[in-house]
């Protein structure tokens, strides 16, 4: 009977939860969204916008849902939705990106050649989910976003 390592085990904890954060982001991705290959430049970031994050993925400060405002291209509100989106914010509300940040943290993990780099958009060109895996290999390095209820601001 094969052993079990704790090597072993956290290798299949961190496939089992790719997959998961995988499926959970095409799913949300395509809750009410229609997914394009529409790039980040067919999207202009508007002057003020409203949308929700959820971030996963990784041993990184920026886990949770977030309910966020933008304006001017700041964030200028965000809302915890859960309990882990809650202590980001009251911790650090400047950890909540704008949608332009997440484009631009894309484009570099692009330059920097992440093993995976992944987003998909809606028709108007924007992202509704980003997937970055800086080494296909590592734990804990990935990135999941997906971006859902966007409304542009008059």
């Amino acid at each position: 009977m094969p052993t079990t390592t704790a090597a072993g085990r956290v290798r299949r904890r961190a496939v089992s939860a790719a997959v998961m954060t995988g499926t959970s982001l095409w799913a949300l991705s395509a809750c009410g969204e229609e997914s394009t290959t529409a790039t980040a430049t067919d999207w202009q970031e508007p002057s003020a916008y409203t949308y929700k994050l959820q971030s996963s993925g990784g041993d990184r400060p920026l886990i949770g849902t977030f309910e966020v405002t933008v304006r001017d291209g700041k964030v200028v509100k965000a809302a915890g939705v859960d309990g882990s989106g809650r202590r980001v914010v009251e911790r650090k509300r400047t950890e909540v990106p704008t949608i332009a940040e997440l484009l631009a943290q894309t484009e570099a993990a692009r330059e920097e050649r992440a093993d995976v780099v992944h987003v998909e958009h809606a028709k108007d060109g924007r992202p509704t989910s980003i997937f970055i895996d800086w080494k296909e290999n590592a734990i804990d390095d990935e990135e999941a976003y997906a971006l859902s209820d966007y409304e542009a601001l008059g």
